[in-house]
């Protein structure tokens, strides 16, 4: 009963989140942590970091990737099937209804500037979630990771570097870290 209880949650909690979240992933993943950790106390703070680490490090849409770590995470294989499929079905409706009406839609002027004014909340969103996760990066007063931080900031930002170059970097930094913290431990 337990198990069906956490599906159902799951399923619910996915697919409300995937069907009035506008704006990609970075802007689900901020209200997945909203809601599996700060309302539903199912993961740890520190844990929906990695997750959300180990999902942008994946290839594919970030929202898809987050529920399926989330869900693989709280119910195994069937939890991350169950996210997958409340994760994508809220997108596949309302394409599939907006490319029926497309004509309508393309020359829309209120359409048209409402989806612009969107793009304005979305930045917001968006820079909540980088001030958050930044955050609790300084918070740990980690001179490493923040150096690691803002390394990759300027990367991108400043010298145009591949984001994947970034994430790989970071990957591997991440590993090299691990493996060197457990060797001080052994």
């Amino acid at each position: 009963m337990k198990r069906k209880h956490v599906l159902w949650k799951l399923f619910v909690s996915t697919l409300y989140l995937s069907a009035f979240t506008f704006g990609g992933g970075y802007v689900i993943v901020t209200l997945m942590k909203e809601k599996f950790v700060d309302e539903l106390h199912w993961i740890e703070e520190d844990e929906m970091l990695d997750l959300i680490a180990i999902a942008q490090s994946a290839p594919g849409a970030i929202a898809v990737n987050g529920a399926i770590v989330v869900g693989y995470k709280l119910a195994g294989l069937s939890g991350a099937l169950v996210a997958i499929a409340a994760t994508t079905l809220p997108p596949f409706v309302i394409i599939s209804a907006i490319s029926f009406f497309y004509a309508l839609f393309r020359d829309n002027f209120v359409v048209s500037r409402l989806l612009a004014g969107m793009q304005a909340g979305v930045a917001a969103v968006i820079a909540s979630v980088v001030w958050d996760m930044g955050g609790k990066v300084v918070k740990q007063k980690s001179v490493l990771s923040v150096g690691i931080m803002l390394a990759a900031f300027m990367a991108v930002c400043v010298y145009r570097v591949n984001v994947v170059t970034v994430i790989l970097t970071c990957i591997g930094l991440g590993i090299l870290r691990a493996l060197l913290a457990g060797r001080k431990k052994a």
